[in-house]
Order: C-alpha cells, then sequence, then structure tokens
C-alpha cells in the first residue's frame, strides 16, 4: 500500500479509503467488521462516512453506518492507526429528517459532530466535510446549472468555515474538508479562509470515474495549484465499470439491481456503449475491468485517496488488488481516447 500525505495538513492517507455506506443497508455489522480487518491488513488506514449513512438515505436507518464502525473501533482498540473522516448533510429532501432546520450554520455543524462523535464513540475526527452545499447548485455529479430562485435560502460559505473552525479549536475535528463542490464553491472556501484567518480545507470528496470525469474539467486544476488534493468516491460508477450490468444483467443483491434511483450510469444507451467499450479495452489489455478503472483513478496526480466501497470480501479484495494494476503509456492513449470519444456519457 502505498501513502500520500494531505498537503497542509500532518494526515498520511492509504491510496486506498474504504467507503462505508453500505453498512447498516446491504451489510450487516459482521460484514461491515470483516470487511474492516481485511482492508485495514491490507494497509488500508483512511476509513470515510457520513451522518446520513448508510445510503440510500432512510430515517430508519440514519447514522447506523457511524454506529458500526464505532462498535468495530472499540472493540477492536485500534483507532489510533486509522485516519477517520465523516460528513454533515447539508438541506434538502436527502436529509430533513436528520435535524430540524437543517442548515450549514453554526447550530447544525455543531449538531452533527456531536452526534457523529457519540455514535463513533471518538473524541476527534480526522478529518470533517461538508457533504454537499447549502445553496441552489449543482451537486452529486449532475452537469448543468441554471439559475434559480433569487430569493434562495442559503447559508453563507463564511459562516460555515467559522463554525468549523471553532470545532478545530475545540478540538473536535482536526482538518475540515468539503464534498460535492463546483469551481466556485471550492475557491470560495480558499479565499474566505485565507482572508480571515479561518482553516483552510484540505481535501475535496466528488465523484470522479472513467464514466465520469467532469472533475478534470474546472476542479482539477484547482487541486493542483492550490494543493488541495480531490478524496474519489464512485470509482467503478456504483459498479458499473465492472460490467457486470451490461447485457441486462442485474445480479441479485448488487446495488444498482436494489436501488433503481442510482442508474444514472446504467439508464442510456451512450452510458452502456462508454461501459462496453472500457470492459473491452481491459480484456484486449489482459485486465480485470474493475482493477483497471480504479487504477486509472489511483493513478492521477490531482488524487489525494481513491474511495471504494464493496457489499462482499471478494469485491474488496479485487478492488484493494487495483494498487498493483499499471496503467502503461499505451493503455493510458487508449483510455483517453474512450475519454475523449465518450466525454459525457452519462446524462
Amino acid at each position: 500500500m502505498k501513502y500520500k500525505r494531505l498537503p497542509h495538513s500532518s494526515l498520511e492517507v492509504s491510496e486506498i479509503c474504504l467507503g462505508t455506506m453500505t453498512w447498516g443497508e446491504q451489510n450487516t455489522q459482521a460484514d461491515a467488521f470483516a470487511q474492516l480487518d481485511y482492508a485495514i491488513a491490507e494497509g488500508v488506514n483512511f476509513i470515510d462516512t457520513a451522518e446520513m449513512y448508510p445510503v440510500p438515505p432512510n430515517a430508519d436507518t440514519q447514522g447506523a453506518t457511524e454506529t458500526i464502525l464505532g462498535n468495530y473501533l472499540k472493540q477492536r482498540g485500534n483507532r489510533d492507526n486509522l485516519i477517520i473522516a465523516s460528513k454533515v448533510s447539508g438541506p434538502g429532501s436527502k436529509s430533513d429528517y436528520i435535524r430540524a432546520d437543517m442548515k450549514l450554520d453554526w447550530r447544525n455543524i455543531h449538531q452533527a459532530v456531536d452526534s457523529s462523535l457519540q455514535r463513533l464513540q471518538l473524541d476527534t475526527l480526522d478529518l470533517y466535510q461538508i457533504h454537499w452545499p447549502d445553496r441552489n447548485s449543482n451537486f452529486f455529479g449532475e452537469l448543468g446549472y441554471s439559475q434559480q430562485d433569487e430569493n434562495e435560502q442559503q447559508t453563507p460559505i463564511i459562516e460555515t468555515l467559522e463554525a468549523l473552525a471553532d470545532l478545530v479549536s475545540a478540538g473536535k475535528i482536526r482538518y475540515i474538508g468539503i464534498s460535492n463542490e463546483t469551481p466556485w464553491g471550492f475557491m470560495k472556501y480558499l479565499q474566505l479562509a485565507e482572508k480571515h484567518g479561518l482553516p483552510k480545507i484540505i481535501s475535496v470528496q466528488n465523484p470522479y470515474s472513467l464514466l465520469n470525469r467532469s472533475y478534470e474539467i474546472g476542479m482539477a486544476e484547482i487541486s493542483h495549484r492550490e494543493e488541495v488534493p480531490l478524496l474519489a468516491y464512485s470509482p467503478l460508477a456504483f459498479g458499473a465499470l465492472s460490467g457486470k450490468y451490461l447485457n441486462g444483467q442485474w445480479p441479485e443483491g448488487a446495488r444498482l439491481t436494489l436501488f433503481k434511483r442510482f442508474a444514472r450510469y446504467t439508464s442510456s444507451a451512450m452510458a452502456l456503449e462508454a461501459t462496453q467499450a472500457y470492459v473491452n479495452l481491459a480484456h484486449e489489455f489482459n485486465l480485470s475491468p474493475a482493477q483497471m478503472a480504479l487504477a486509472f483513478v489511483n493513478q492521477q496526480k490531482f488524487v489525494g485517496s481513491n474511495i471504494i466501497g464493496a457489499t462482499n470480501l471478494e469485491q474488496l479484495k479485487e478492488n484493494i488488488d487495483s494498487i498493483h494494476c499499471a496503467i502503461s503509456p499505451e493503455l493510458l492513449l487508449h483510455l483517453n481516447a474512450l475519454g475523449q470519444q465518450y466525454r459525457i456519457p452519462c446524462p
């Protein structure tokens, strides 16, 4: 396992980060413990969760993922060897059952951190992230921005930063990050922190994969020049890049089989055509399609860590083993050619 220091921090994170959003929905606590044991034995030291998890979000299961992780950390006693990250939810229908009057203001952020720490049975989080913006914007992989209600309700980013700064000062969080952001929001966080002497974000967690290279358009240059790396999520496009949904296949128990709401990567002819092209290319180079897709993300200089998820140990082993998959110059040429051909394959 390789490790990278996130700039502007002391965090040395593994190249692979273990995502947790299936725990408490598709995976039991026993499943999660087995995943953690295996991943940590393979050198993974970075675990990412969120107050909203598991996914799909549901009032009956909200917080279950953090509770499972907290139980593991207490039972194994290995918290000091790990980097634990979580997120506070923004406002909207995905989260309105979590707290009354959801906003990214002082009250909500402080309540969210205290609740997460209680579920995780921790005193401090290593990285605390804003899950999505508190404004009308295009996030969670949406491609188009349209000016909406000019009277929109939003919490100014400076207020969010000040609330996070209080938590850093209180020792409840060490570093801060953002997620599902746009170039405008990314730069605002950086500019306001510098202007007002507030903590600088050290990471941004956005979707990035062979089927969604939108991060390269406006965000990657900011990551490079401001030294704030991407924590790439959905690097397999909800498993689609493994090829398991091609030719009308819907494997029993698979995420997109169970939850059709996440069908972005399988719902259009172009998405399926692009996926088939990448799977064919992997086979041409005698590679696992999943490992090739993950290795492509791993080798990007603007990526700080690649957040993988799995519902069984077989998937987890294949995903972690992507660190041994090399993207040759010849293969990279083919991948970039397909990237040009299928620039925006998913609506």
